[in-house]
């Protein structure tokens, strides 16, 4: 059974599907102006926008707007989808979708962009589509900029200029149940929870030490005082401070190690 799913009136659940050679065989025919064929393959490819949606589930927005939107991403795509590449539709239609959703969240944003800059940073996005679409690998900045005729760093400056701010509480990954956000994905090399455990069994050991080996641990590896210092401090002689200091490094070994 069909999970179903209501936006804008429409219930995916009841979705076509098409097969690939159908699917090209209708986006020739609604690119030479049958629109009955445009409609049909608008609607067999609504299921594919939805998915592009709901990876911005969170942003504020509201949903409907972003599927309309995704849906101008997908008409576009039909229009310049080459069929005569052995290429799925999705796998040229995807970025086209996001890129038309992410340019309505950045021009509907608080951050402002001059128009100039706006309009070269989707021109160096269109070149490295086309240089992307023809090789087999990631587009450099360089070459961007060899066929803008512009230095590096301005391709770079507005690219950076319109990348989409991204929140901790951004979603990368939905399935219904359960999301999976950015900050999820992140880690902290400072505060991983091997070190974290660690950290916790060595206070726990700590605790255990008589007050005067706590002490010296903590003027000699806290306050980084040397042994002559502690001993000045304590009032023993140094030898005692490295024999009882060792004795319980000793023994917070012994009590991590288990």
């Amino acid at each position: 059974m069909k999970t179903r799913v209501e936006i804008t009136g429409i219930d995916t659940a009841q979705l076509p599907t098409l097969k690939h050679e159908e699917a090209m065989e209708l986006l020739k025919k609604a690119q030479n102006g049958d629109k009955e064929a445009h409609g049909k393959f608008v609607t067999a490819n609504l299921r594919l926008v939805l998915s592009i949606v709901q990876r911005f589930y969170g942003r504020k927005a509201c949903a409907d707007d972003l599927f309309q939107v995704g849906c101008v991403g997908l008409i576009k795509a039909m229009k310049n989808f080459n069929t005569e590449y052995n290429l799925r539709f999705s796998t040229y239609a995807v970025p086209m979708i996001i890129g038309e959703i992410r340019r309505f969240l950045r021009d509907g944003s608080a951050m402002r962009v001059s128009r100039s800059l706006r309009d070269r940073a989707y021109k160096a996005l269109q070149i490295r589509h086309d240089l992307e679409t023809t090789g087999d690998r990631e587009a450099t900045c360089e070459e961007i900029a060899a066929h803008m005729n512009v230095p590096v760093h301005e391709v770079t400056y507005a690219l950076d200029a319109i990348a989409d701010p991204v929140s901790l509480y951004d979603p990368v990954y939905h399935d219904g149940d359960e999301t999976v956000m950015v900050m999820d994905q992140i880690a902290d090399a400072r505060y991983d929870s091997e070190r974290w455990l660690g950290n916790i069994a060595v206070g726990e050991a700590m605790d255990r030490l008589p007050e005067r080996e706590r002490r010296i641990l903590a003027l000699r590896y806290y306050e980084g005082k040397t042994q002559m210092e502690v001993s000045e401090e304590i009032g023993i002689s140094q030898a005692q401070v490295s024999r009882l200091e060792k004795s319980a490094i000793r023994q917070l070994r012994e009590s991590v190690e288990g």
